[in-house]
């Protein structure tokens, strides 16, 4: 029996090492790119927690006004979230994807114009509208290549852009902040967000040209590989019984709610180290622009590590509750740990398990809405998770900021965020087995 013949309808199964094979190519054709892409969108989403040490000096922002400039990016962001990855659905990932991160690019370079509270809250604003749909999209986009079993640890790997643009867009952005400063009378913030904006313009123009919408136009494909994908994913949206079907109904199904208010403890978290790590760092002792950024390396490196072995743990194990419980029980230690120390290198590792912890929750969260969820229902129901979730990004560091100007210190806001996580870890717990253990 040939590998052609064994995937026609009526025939038998195909060889496991062909349907792994299959799905090993289609991993090293699409993760590392969508990886690269997320890199560039978190590093010009996040950039601007390098850009404070300057900017706001320079520009006399205080530590609220910066912490609300900062979150409003998530008012855009939620504001056109649904409505873009509903476009994204009709439209296919190739044009929309492509779309999102020139327009993105275009705006995060136009940061360098910033001169006064109200245009640093528009242009952040507006960079949320740009980037909207990015995330969810590409969460969608994986679910029509790979089945459930196989997605934790693809997005895994893709959300690990998340501490691989701290461990090189941290050094980078501080070594352009010190070495451009002054050149040509802008200073190194300015050159920052110019230099940074390139790569999502150029990277975005390559999207239209590398990426397929489907299987079944991908040219790299053989027919026997399209169809165990398409068997694969068939086979899987059949069993989703329990997914809403239309975006009202997306609207109004309270397990989707449920699913929002996890991600949003979750992302609270998560932004709350990304956006005041700098910051953190400086306060410890660490001087030096370029310094503050390679110590910021070290927490999301060790994350790194963390996110790709459970997330290949929990397709293995096909266990999805506890591999997020654990690291978000574990990120709130590391938070407590860090606003509770005086020590510098306590404060670092402490940091560094937070780093683990938290930003693995994110990509194994994605297993569970990802488990029901089908088609148009799909569509609408990841962008809402998403868009509410990533509200935490504009509370996060609003809070944080102002606890910061009202105490003279972080600590209160970590404690916060470490609440959070524990919230998270509890409604993680109530959610059934049967949904999500796939």
């Amino acid at each position: 029996m040939t590998v052609q013949a064994a995937t026609v309808p009526g025939a038998a199964s195909p060889p496991q090492d062909f349907v792994e094979q299959t799905y090993t190519k289609v991993f090293w054709r699409l993760v590392p790119f969508l990886m690269l892409c997320y890199v560039i969108a978190y590093l010009d989403r996040v950039n601007v927690g390098f850009a404070k040490l300057q900017m706001s000096q320079e520009l006399q922002f205080s530590e609220t006004v910066y912490g609300l400039g900062a979150g409003l990016f998530f008012i855009g962001y939620f504001l056109f979230e649904v409505p873009s990855n509903v476009i994204l659905h009709r439209v296919g990932a190739r044009v929309w994807i492509a779309r999102i991160m020139i327009t993105w690019g275009v705006i995060s370079g136009a940061f360098m114009f910033v001169n006064s509270a109200t245009s640093f809250y528009i242009m952040r604003f507006l960079l949320g509208l740009a980037e909207a749909g990015f995330y969810p999209g590409v969460i969608l986009y994986v679910t029509s290549w790979f089945p459930a079993h196989r997605r934790a640890r693809v997005i895994a790997v893709f959300m690990s852009a998340i501490p691989v643009s701290g461990i090189f867009g941290n050094p980078l952005s501080g070594w352009i902040m010190d070495a451009f400063n002054g050149a040509y009378g802008l200073s190194g913030w300015q050159w920052m967000f110019l230099i940074e904006a390139i790569p999502a313009i150029l990277v975005g123009a390559a999207v239209f040209l590398y990426l397929d919408n489907k299987p079944s136009d991908a040219a790299w494909l053989t027919e026997a590989e399209k169809a165990v994908i398409e068997r694969d994913i068939a086979a899987e949206r059949q069993g989703k019984t329990e997914s809403p079907h239309s975006i009202a109904t997306v609207f109004s199904n309270g397990r989707i709610w449920f699913m929002s208010l996890i991600y949003f403890a979750f992302v609270t978290g998560q932004y709350g180290l990304t956006f005041w790590m700098p910051t953190i760092v400086k306060a410890s002792g660490i001087q030096g622009n370029l310094n503050i950024g390679l110590v910021s390396a070290i927490p999301f490196l060790f994350a790194v590590f963390v996110m790709i072995l459970l997330g290949r743990s929990a397709d293995r194990m096909r266990e999805r509750r506890w591999h997020l419980i654990v690291p978000a029980l574990l990120g709130s230690i590391g938070f407590i740990v860090a606003a509770s120390t005086g020590n510098t290198v306590i404060a670092i590792a402490a940091l560094s398990v937070a780093a683990g912890g938290v930003l693995t929750c994110a990509p194994l969260f994605w297993s569970l809405p990802t488990a029901f969820l089908a088609g148009t229902g799909a569509a609408a129901g990841i962008a809402l998770i998403n868009s509410v979730g990533n509200l935490a990004g504009f509370a996060a560091p609003f809070v944080i900021g102002a606890v910061r100007d009202s105490t003279g210190s972080t600590a209160g806001g970590m404690y916060a965020l470490a609440a959070m996580l524990v919230i998270g870890a509890v409604c993680v717990f109530a959610t059934p087995k049967r949904l999500v253990n796939r």
